[in-house]
């Protein structure tokens, strides 16, 4: 109820219409941005990253400009998915980001420091600073989609995006576990509390195939996507296996290699 705001935008998480406005920032004025997407989840390990790296991925092969915000500042990892290294430079129109072979425009705080081992040690608020200039600092150029990465849980960053970034969607990732399961459910939780629906749902870890027989076996359970998704309205799903060949390539940073075809569906829909 109105009569109840205390008007302290900066400790309240309800996403009303006010606090939108109060904090969004604004777009870099020479970019111009279709959709922005974030990929979400609850708590870390489930393989974000590695999932946003494949949404965008999958996104550049059906002809989108694609761009990847990594907003998981103390743990930024998609650098090394596509193989990038420390270094960024300032345009004219601003900071520049990385450009991968298919085109996927990325940024991520990895790129601005001299050592990519370098611990960052900052805290909440200038985190979350970090994101807005990301946002508005960085020449994005004309793009069809720009992917989040969030960091896990719900706390400051996840919150800045949602208030300060213009989100369309949300993609959460979990893995098969019952307390996964719980997690997901905060995280969709938390998109609604912003007014961001939730798009898609990403099982990852959800299978292995037999190499002898090519059956699948569920190492961490039945996977419970389908169930969650219905649960909680959500109009699109996708497993995604345990395959050796997924790290093999993130850790060669040729994630631009790899086609997820369970992913595609998503993509379409986005």
């Amino acid at each position: 109820m109105a009569e109840e705001c205390t008007h302290e935008c900066s400790s309240c998480g309800k996403g009303c219409s006010g606090a939108k406005n109060a904090f969004a920032v604004p777009l870099n004025a020479a970019s111009k941005v279709g959709k922005v997407i974030a990929v979400a989840s609850g708590k870390g390990g489930v393989g974000k990253s590695f999932v946003t790296s494949m949404l965008a991925v999958a996104a550049a092969k059906k002809g989108l400009k694609t761009g990847i915000l990594d907003a998981d500042i103390t743990g930024p990892s998609i650098p090394l998915a596509f193989g990038i290294a420390p270094g960024a430079r300032q345009g004219e129109h601003g900071i520049e980001p990385a450009v991968t072979t298919a085109g996927i425009r990325i940024i991520s705080l990895n790129m601005l420091v001299e050592e990519a081992t370098e611990p960052v040690v900052w805290r909440g608020p200038v985190i979350a600073g970090v994101v807005k200039q990301f946002w508005s600092d960085v020449h994005w150029g004309d793009l069809d989609v720009v992917f989040v990465d969030m960091p896990p849980g719900t706390g400051d960053v996840p919150l800045t995006v949602f208030q300060s970034l213009p989100v369309d969607g949300v993609v959460v990732v979990s893995s098969p576990q019952e307390l996964v399961g719980m997690i997901v459910a905060k995280a969709v939780r938390m998109a609604g509390m912003m007014g961001k629906p939730v798009v898609g749902l990403v099982e990852n870890f959800a299978f292995m195939k037999c190499p002898g027989c090519g059956k699948k076996v569920f190492p961490f359970g039945e996977p419970r996507s389908d169930e969650l998704a219905k649960r909680f309205s959500i109009p699109f799903t996708a497993q995604l296996p345990v395959d050796p060949a997924f790290s093999a390539a993130v850790d060669a940073g040729a994630a631009e290699t790899l086609d997820i075809a369970a992913l595609d569906p998503l993509v379409s829909s986005l």
